[in-house]
């Protein structure tokens, strides 16, 4: 089953922390045989654009406005056999620590 790993970050580094605690955890989830894809936004607090169709029109705003201080930084999406095992791989990822991590089944049609 796949699972989107979001990946919220709080600090004024946009959730780079400790880089190679990152590369450590990129490079586990890759052999694992469990990772399908992952990325990390560029400037995850900064430049944004948001659209939304107001009366048939597209409305294109400058952003991102979010109403807390987390930002999200990055995904992961992983191929795992079910929800523990995506909350294990969750845990593990320095993006828990220094933010938060949700854990989204990815649809199947």
């Amino acid at each position: 089953m796949k699972y989107m790993f979001l990946i919220y970050a709080t600090g004024e580094e946009g959730g780079e922390g400790d880089f190679q605690a990152w590369m450590d955890y990129d490079k586990s989830i890759r052999e694992s045989g469990h990772y399908v894809t992952g990325e990390a936004l560029s400037d995850p607090g900064g430049e944004a654009t948001i659209v939304r169709t107001v009366g048939g029109e597209h409305v294109f705003t400058d952003g991102p406005f979010a109403e807390g201080r987390e930002v999200l930084g990055g995904i992961y999406v992983v191929d795992v056999p079910d929800l523990e095992t995506a909350k294990e791989w969750a845990a593990r990822c320095p993006g828990s620590s220094e933010g938060v991590v949700v854990i989204r089944p990815v649809a199947q049609f």
